[in-house]
């Protein structure tokens, strides 16, 4: 079988304004839109690990997914979807904190509240969790941890409410809207997960202001890059055997690199091929248990000639 094409970047360059992110290649536009187009690279640990086939398209079309269910808890930067890999968005002013919302003690990054508290603390993001939990452990009720967006490939460090306040990174109105948004929006994704034989353990969401002033979702919401999954009937039988669930996300592909280096300071060694076919159907299969739908096949085109062809009204 033929390997899939891959979208390892999406530059441009009749386009203006080009930012190259982790993962999404970026053009702000004269009149205040952005097109965000979302590749096929994978990060981790601040790093990029690899491409997956179908990654981008993935991302994009479960994000739509989340964005139109959840416009009625709060509002979002879409405009439109020109592409499968592609979202036209108000450009906004980023809010310089991620919002992580944790419903279980889990995780394996450095900022992760079970590899800070198998470390042995228990206070952190100005919560203060108790002895003797479990990792995977539901929560009693969901927590915000969140941290400072790096910009640039930076790292991401943790923070309190507190610390945001009085770092003067958000107003304290910013932080009570940001915060109301987080759990509503985390609430709803949990309850819909649910009826589809999800967890949905943690996430990530990044909020920016619009030229009104007022406070927009941005970015992604729900997708297996900014959330873990887990699947439900799983859940058990590894919280009693101190196991990771089943899961949706690319902790597997975190997990192998980790085993073999020290992913924040040594070069990451090539994810072979097997791994990477892996990666990619987890993807595929992630967005169908989600959102009930499937990707369209692949055509022969390489993707960026065909968001080239796309975004031309755009030049």
């Amino acid at each position: 079988m033929a390997a899939l094409p891959v979208l390892d970047d999406a530059f441009i360059p009749e386009l203006p304004n080009y930012y190259k992110g982790k993962v999404r290649d970026n053009y702000d536009l004269p009149d205040g839109k952005r097109i965000i187009i979302a590749t096929d690279r994978l990060s981790a640990f601040d790093r990029i690990l690899s491409s997956i086939p179908l990654k981008g398209q993935v991302l994009t079309q479960t994000a739509r997914f989340w964005f139109e269910k959840t416009a009625d808890i709060c509002p979002n930067h879409v405009i439109a979807y020109p592409h499968p890999n592609v979202v036209i968005g108000e450009r906004l002013e980023i809010l310089p904190v991620e919002i992580v919302v944790r419903g279980y003690l889990a995780g394996t990054t450095s900022t992760s509240i079970l590899t800070k508290y198998k470390a042995g603390e228990r206070s952190m993001y100005g919560i203060t969790l108790p002895d003797g939990m479990r990792d995977n452990e539901r929560l009693p009720e969901p927590i915000i941890t969140p941290t400072t967006k790096a910009f640039d490939g930076g790292h991401d460090e943790p923070l309190s409410g507190a610390e945001i306040l009085e770092q003067g990174l958000l107003s304290e109105a910013q932080w009570n809207v940001v915060s109301r948004f987080a759990l509503a929006l985390f609430k709803r994704g949990q309850e819909m997960s649910a009826e589809r034989g999800l967890i949905l353990a943690d996430t990530k969401y990044e909020f920016g202001i619009n030229k009104a002033g007022n406070i927009i979702l941005a970015d992604e919401i729900h997708t297996p890059d900014s959330s873990r999954y887990w699947i439900a009937d799983s859940y058990t039988e590894a919280l009693a055997n101190g196991t990771r669930p089943a899961s949706f996300d690319k902790d597997f592909i975190r997990a192998w690199v980790a085993e073999r280096c020290d992913p924040y300071k040594d070069e990451i060694p090539a994810i072979p091929a097997e791994l990477v076919a892996q990666a990619s159907k987890v993807y595929l299969d992630a967005y169908a248990m989600i959102t009930g739908k499937t990707i369209d096949a692949p055509t022969a085109e390489p993707p960026l000639e065909s968001i080239r062809a796309a975004l031309k009204p755009y030049f």
